[in-house]
């Protein structure tokens, strides 16, 4: 295999959590211009709770004071991509772990929503949001590996350039069609996981 350790973004990657968010704000649309919200407050930023950002959101979008709560309160409805579970099927035997933009709790949740992973670095363990260095470098402290050993599984544009900042390959499971990031690379983009484990050196 090309690499010893594959990292995974959870909250785009991984799950749909897109769906989450417009069947609380009861629209596609709403929904996503909540989740873009919540980006913009915490994307690169020092750690504040994440649940206070999706509040923070919420209001900045005009959506009533019950939509956070709901949110949160059905977070464990997140569901992995269709893709998903057959791919981390047929990485097992591979270190497996997660990088992810939320709080210590909500990602020990999502996580275990999507699979099993050798640990789980969150915003809040790191200090930091995504694409600080901050989480990625935790990651690999914990891996005791160098970066080139390790593919990161980008879900958002920003994790491409974060990433790779810190030396790790990426590849980017462009999912929502986004256009390609000014600060990164990616050595690989698909709509989905179809070519990860091709990249892994699995298939």
């Amino acid at each position: 295999m090309r690499y010893r350790a594959v990292g995974f973004d959870l909250l785009t990657a991984l799950l749909d959590t897109w769906s989450l968010w417009s069947a609380v704000a009861g629209d596609r649309a709403l929904g996503m211009r909540w989740h873009a919200a919540a980006q913009d407050l915490l994307r690169g930023k020092p750690y504040r709770p994440y649940e206070e950002i999706v509040a923070q959101a919420a209001t900045s979008i005009g959506l009533d004071g019950e939509r956070p709560s709901e949110f949160l309160s059905r977070w464990n409805e997140l569901a992995p991509w269709s893709d998903v579970p057959d791919v981390l099927d047929r990485l097992d035997g591979v270190a497996c772990f997660i990088v992810t933009n939320c709080s210590r709790s909500l990602g020990r949740v999502a996580a275990r929503r999507a699979g099993r992973f050798a640990f789980v670095v969150t915003a809040e363990d790191a200090g930091a949001y995504k694409p600080d260095p901050l989480p990625y470098r935790m990651a690999l402290e914990r891996l005791e590996l160098d970066p080139v050993e390790v593919l990161f599984v980008a879900g958002s544009a920003h994790d491409v350039g974060g990433a790779a900042r810190v030396g790790m390959d990426v590849y980017w499971a462009n999912r929502g069609g986004a256009p390609a990031p000014a600060d990164g690379v990616a050595i690989r983009e698909e709509p989905d996981f179809r070519g990860l484990l091709e990249t892994v050196g699995v298939a």
